[in-house]
């Protein structure tokens, strides 16, 4: 493929001195084979996609497999259209090559099979984010990208050894990496792959064996990490990947998912899960705080899954009677032993509605061996027996899990049966009128009891589609023996109607109801928690049963803890369940001049002496502005009318209404987010001991250009 002359670079006339053709040549040819294969590439990909699509659909796994690739292939389509030249984050030159390295969002090869980029997950592109000029890792230079519009208005070099023969207008070395930091912010998270340091490069490409804890300041980049440390292990970790569990991203609220919400799909990655621990519980959409503290702390003491243990094992006792069943094949006897034997042969770790089934499958088997034939007719005549199923229904009914979980709230005795530890008091507590009317504190029973039962419509759908299907293979065996009959010999061709395989195929699956599946139920291969300083070991448990391979990857800060961290992270973590792991530090602010963090400091240290709070790396010029709440709107007024791009927040005015660029949130809404200008009201209304200090300590490092605190005059 010949490339033809494309103009990539688009460079102020201040950079007059960067756009010598002797800089910026060679990088032209390179980007127009990017582009002319990129096209090639997307053209190939559409064609493809015609042919899957125009193919016979098929039936069963053939369908599956035709849908399978055509989804495949829509991906791969997504990804090569979101991006032009702008594929390309920079290029490095290793010492002893004459031809530079290109290092790309994704891998591409041109059609003689010349790699034009180089995945920057790949093993041989670590040196790019790596390297230092106390360790260059075998580079001589590496060049970095500012891309506007699919253009490049900027780039940068940095020498480590020898003298490539580049012009110095391009030196400087920090000048990427800082300039970055300045642009102004959007409602979506900025792309920063280009610009990621060493300090995060290790983590991101740290393994996925075990759980590594990532403790970092505000602005220290452990959002950053943990979005590029989730598409790296897709890429570098076979075990992983598609069909062996995935991997599931939990950030701390909506606003924060919202604001991520384009960085992994930017990265190649679409198959990540995304959501909030309230997100794990259909129930958690509708769920609002715990009103009284009191109950909170009750709940998060309880364990969930002794709890509902208990709560089940109550709605999973066999009759002690005898019963005469009686019925047209005959009369048995039902034994309290035929009944535990039929509940005990449950398998161990089934949901409660679907081992039903299975007991009751079993008591049909020992019932039809007492009457001395097993055959279908003999169970389909106990089936019928109503007497035998009212009595198994008592004996272990179909339960809604989010019904068991209320009752504990509304009838005493129950709870009191479940959690006998509880003094009456503490029952008395936790009792409420509207047993459905869920908090937070409630999800991790209400997970855990869906767990525990399963999902009763769920499993109401898989019982019509047994019985659906069963109803029409026997219509389709009444077809067969007509045919069969009609068959002048009975053998032959027609007689292979009495295979399974056939019999299979002869399934109608338009006619069966849909099962839902769950996205979030897991189990997943790794999990990756983002603010994790503030979950709850109930909540942990949650997380904990979507992920059997404890592979974590749990960042936060435990000075951002609102109701305190006492402990160190190996403790908390050991409490949960989980002790195989490791610790990474992050100490650099890149995020929050030092004349914020100045401000900031004290007000967090005055609670927590020791608080990791980070060093910023830069300074903004602009010093903290104090005034009156009547300011505010002159101020935001001023800032829209100087400042076309960026955003900005108000935190602490909840009947402040925002705009587009202007957010209204609490504090507890503002973790994982950042702003050119935050707007802090009377922060000293934001409460007294660590929880206030840190909800203020938080809102004050939102702010990446100029903080603002307004009091009540």
């Amino acid at each position: 493929m010949v490339a033809q002359t494309i103009n990539a670079f688009n460079l102020p006339d201040r950079l007059l001195a960067k756009n010598d053709a002797a800089l910026i040549g060679a990088d032209e040819e390179h980007f127009a084979a990017v582009s002319a294969t990129l096209e090639q590439t997307i053209l190939d990909l559409e064609a493809r996609l015609r042919d899957v699509r125009l193919a016979p659909g098929g039936i069963g796994q053939e369908a599956m497999d035709r849908d399978l690739d055509a989804h495949r292939l829509q991906a791969r389509l997504r990804m090569f259209r979101r991006f032009s030249m702008d594929l390309c984050l920079g290029r490095m030159i290793v010492e002893g090559e004459s031809e530079p390295r290109y290092i790309g969002r994704f891998g591409l090869t041109d059609a003689a099979g010349r790699r034009l980029l180089m995945d920057w997950r790949a093993p041989a592109a670590g040196p790019f984010f790596s390297a230092t000029h106390a360790n260059p890792m075998g580079l001589s230079s590496r060049r970095r990208y500012r891309w506007v519009g699919g253009r490049v208005s900027d780039y940068w070099d940095e020498v480590f050894a020898g003298d490539t023969g580049e012009n110095r207008a391009a030196l400087d070395d920090q000048s990427a990496f800082i300039a970055s930091l300045g642009t102004s912010r959007s409602p979506r998270m900025r792309d920063v792959l280009s610009t990621i340091q060493a300090d995060q490069d290790e983590i991101i490409r740290a393994g996925s064996s075990g759980a590594l804890i990532v403790d970092g300041g505000p602005g220290t980049g452990k959002t950053v990490v943990a979005l590029h440390r989730a598409a790296y292990l897709l890429y570098s970790d076979p075990r992983l990947g598609e069909g062996r569990g995935g991997v599931l991203f939990v950030g701390p609220h909506q606003p924060y998912i919202s604001y991520i919400s384009d960085v992994l799909p930017s990265l190649g990655e679409e198959g990540v899960q995304t959501c909030t621990v309230r997100d794990l519980v259909a129930e958690g959409q509708d769920a609002v705080e715990e009103f009284d503290s009191r109950v909170a702390h009750l709940k998060s003491s309880l364990n969930p899954t002794t709890v509902i243990e208990a709560a089940v094992e109550y709605y999973e006792e066999p009759p002690h009677n005898r019963m005469l069943v009686e019925t047209d094949e005959g009369d048995v006897l039902v034994t309290p032993d035929d009944w535990a034997d039929a509940f005990d042969a449950v398998e161990p770790g089934l949901g409660h509605n679907d081992g039903r089934e299975q007991a009751w499958t079993e008591l049909l088997e020992i019932l039809a061996s007492k009457l001395g034939d097993g055959d279908d007719h003999v169970r389909a005549a106990l089936t019928q027996n109503i007497q035998l199923r009212r009595t198994f229904n008592r004996a272990w009914p179909v339960l809604d899990p989010a019904g068991v979980v209320g009752d504990l709230f509304s009838v005493p005795a129950y709870l009191q049966l479940c959690a006998p530890w509880l003094t009456r008091e503490e029952r008395e507590l936790l009792r409420r009128d509207d047993a459905r009317a869920w908090t937070l504190s409630d999800l991790p029973l209400l997970d855990a009891a869906r767990q525990r039962i399963g999902d009763h419509e769920e499993s109401r759908r898989r019982r019509q589609r047994d019985a659906v299907t069963a109803a029409e293979r026997g219509r389709m065996a009444d077809v067969i023996d007509v045919l069969i009959a009609a068959d002048d010999d009975g053998e032959g061709l027609v007689t292979m109607l009495r295979g399974s395989d056939v019999q299979n195929s002869l399934d109608d699956e338009s006619v069966l109801p849909e099962l839902v599946q769950d996205r979030l139920a897991g189990p997943f291969a790794h999990v990756i928690v983002d603010e994790a300083q503030e979950l709850t070991d109930a909540q942990w448990n949650m997380l904990l049963r979507r992920c059997p391979s404890r592979s974590f990857t749990i960042v936060g800060d435990r000075a951002q803890s609102r109701h305190g961290f006492t402990e160190s992270w190996q403790e908390r973590m050991s409490r949960v369940g989980i002790t195989n792991d490791s610790q990474k530090s992050l100490t650099v602010n890149y995020r929050t001049p030092e004349e914020i963090m100045v401000e900031a400091e004290p007000v967090i240290r005055a609670e927590l002496p020791d608080a990791n709070v980070p060093t910023s790396i830069r300074r903004s010029g602009i010093e903290v502005e104090h005034g009156v709440t009547s300011e505010l709107s002159t101020i935001l007024e001023g800032w829209l009318a100087h400042h076309d791009e960026g955003t900005a927040c108000v935190i602490g005015h909840p009947s402040f209404t925002g705009s587009d660029r202007v957010r209204s949130l609490t504090p507890e809404l503002v973790k994982g987010l950042e702003f050119d200008l935050v707007v802090l009201i009377d922060p000293h209304t934001f409460g007294a001991g660590i929880e206030g200090a840190v909800d203020r300590y938080v809102a004050m490092t939102r702010a990446t250009e100029k903080l603002v605190v307004l009091t009540s005059e």
